[in-house]
């Protein structure tokens, strides 16, 4: 990921809450078989590790990463939002700007491994949808418990579980560093404006970073 000195993102209990709070990733690898990419929700055990470890689960039709070895790159894409220049005072004057797209994004590395075992399997499903209902503000939470078992043991055989230590994790807050105060207050303030859920939130980002 191209990250200018401005835009890096590199604590890692930042990265690891944006992870969490848009935790419907993509999954990309590159092999013979050219480039693949899945996407999927992923569970992150932050002290898992040194970095933290993802896991997330597939079809078993889906041997998109059985068929790859190596590394595989974890995508997560916050808030993003578009910048027109009509939010910087500049532009009433001399007119001298362009737009631009303002963002929040992680790229996560490690090797997978995949696992099988109904044990581990019902674990991470667990963990899944107790992240899921909470994020949604179920008012009473649906668990995995709450399925009779011999409805969900079947299940498991169908899918395969994604373990990926993390090896490397990059962060980019592009939220307008390179410009001047009077500029990012301006475009703050216009996207603070709209009703989108996505400018709302990169005004907070911009006004905050």
């Amino acid at each position: 990921m191209y990250t200018p000195r401005d835009f890096v993102e590199a604590r890692l209990p930042v990265l690891h809450e944006a992870i969490r709070a848009h935790a419907f990733g993509t999954l990309v690898t590159a092999g013979e078989g050219g480039i693949e990419a899945t996407h999927v929700p992923f569970v992150l055990a932050r002290d898992e590790g040194p970095l933290g470890t993802l896991y997330a689960h597939v079809a078993r039709g889906n041997d998109h990463v059985s068929r790859h070895s190596g590394e595989v790159l974890a995508i997560f894409m916050g808030p993003h939002a578009y910048i027109s220049p009509n939010g910087y005072p500049g532009k009433a004057t001399h007119h001298r700007e362009v737009p631009t797209w303002n963002y929040i994004a992680v790229h996560a590395y490690g090797t997978p491994e995949t696992f099988t075992d109904p044990a581990r399997l019902l674990d991470l499903l667990a963990r899944l949808t107790e992240q899921s209902e909470h994020d949604t503000g179920q008012a009473q939470p649906w668990k995995l418990s709450d399925a009779p078992m011999d409805y969900v043991a079947p299940m498991l055989k169908g899918i395969v579980g994604i373990r990926i230590p993390l090896a490397r994790i990059e962060g980019k807050w592009k939220l307008g560093q390179n410009r001047p105060v009077e500029d990012r207050e301006g475009a703050a303030e216009l996207l603070s404006q709209s009703p989108g859920d996505n400018e709302q939130a990169i005004a907070r980002a911009m006004r905050s970073t």
